[in-house]
């Protein structure tokens, strides 16, 4: 999946920030392998767009701080392994692959309550882009009711992040009013927005709830809904113009087939053979012109001829 997040990007820019400013005596011992291979996966993942071999590295250089984790500096393997894990979110987000992250992510850090914030945040960002916000509903509920978390300076964004992603979008409105209320981190202005919000989203529910659905049985239904009063009117004429036709062709349907092609034909006749603007008709209505004239004077004599009007 292509995911162009400003956070995200933020956040491979500072990984490699880290490498930059971070001379090899600062960094533990056991570090310097971990550290080439997160330049190594920044750089496959920014510059050669080769996800799947970033995501490798990624994997190489979190295992090697798993195997050394005793006897190496705990902050500096750390900042590595955030780093690590930032990018390889990334790497599996541009594959399409968000599905797998959580339980990569477990991998190397099986207590969600001990994640690193910048690791929550763009898990929380990741499934409410793809509309699958239920999947980190308990892995952040975890994190953000662990006590020792609740002190962090970025806490209070979490939370909102949370609430605003997680909690309204799946309809829990308890649960985001508990949390809004025992966030100490929000200030009075931010609970207030937070309330705001709440209530237009349990509103929003409330409206989608109390809309009567269609039947499914019956889908003409949904149509006449959709149309206005003159729409409707010319709908039931056209039914009616239908009901017509098809008992027209009902009573058709018995007359005899010779006396059906005989009333076709004649009808052919005037139609083709009898049009006056036709050159080939004039000749016929001439001579019928003719026959009638004769037929006139033999039957009527002249004293008697009804007048002819031309």
């Amino acid at each position: 999946m292509r995911n162009d997040s400003s956070v995200m990007l933020s956040a491979i820019t500072r990984a490699r920030g880290l490498l930059r400013s971070s001379e090899p005596g600062l960094l533990s011992p056991a570090a310097p392998q971990a550290a080439s291979l997160l330049e190594e996966a920044a750089e496959l993942l920014v510059l050669d767009r080769d996800f799947a071999a970033a995501v490798d590295r990624c994997e190489k250089g979190c295992q090697s701080l798993l195997e050394q984790e005793g006897d190496s500096d705990g902050s500096s393997s750390e900042d590595l392994k955030c780093s690590l894990c930032i990018v390889g979110i990334q790497a599996l987000a541009e594959m399409d692959r968000w599905r797998e992250v959580l339980p990569w992510i477990l991998q190397y850090y099986p207590k969600p309550e001990c994640w690193p914030p910048k690791i929550l945040e763009l898990c929380i960002l990741l499934h409410s882009k793809v509309e699958e916000p239920h999947v980190v509903l308990e892995v952040g509920g975890d994190w953000l009711y662990y006590p020792s978390n609740q002190n962090l300076s970025n806490y209070g964004l979490l939370a909102q992040l949370y609430l605003f992603h997680v909690l309204l979008p799946l309809g829990h409105f308890s649960a985001a009013e508990g949390l809004i209320q025992d966030c100490k981190a929000l200030s009075q202005e931010q609970q207030e927005d937070m309330h705001k919000t709440l209530q237009e989203k349990k509103h929003q529910w409330l409206q989608k709830d109390e809309t009567p659905p269609v039947p499914e049985e019956h889908p003409e239904i949904s149509w006449k809904l959709q149309l206005g009063s003159a729409s409707q009117r010319m709908l039931n004429v056209l039914v009616q113009l239908r009901r017509v036709l098809e008992s027209l062709a009902s009573q058709f349907s018995f007359l005899p087939f010779k006396k059906t092609l005989l009333v076709a034909f004649l009808l052919c006749l005037i139609v083709v053979r009898l049009d006056p603007a036709s050159p080939t008709s004039l000749p016929f209505l001439y001579r019928l012109t003719q026959l009638f004239h004769q037929a006139r004077s033999a039957l009527f004599p002249s004293s008697r001829r009804p007048p002819v009007q031309d």
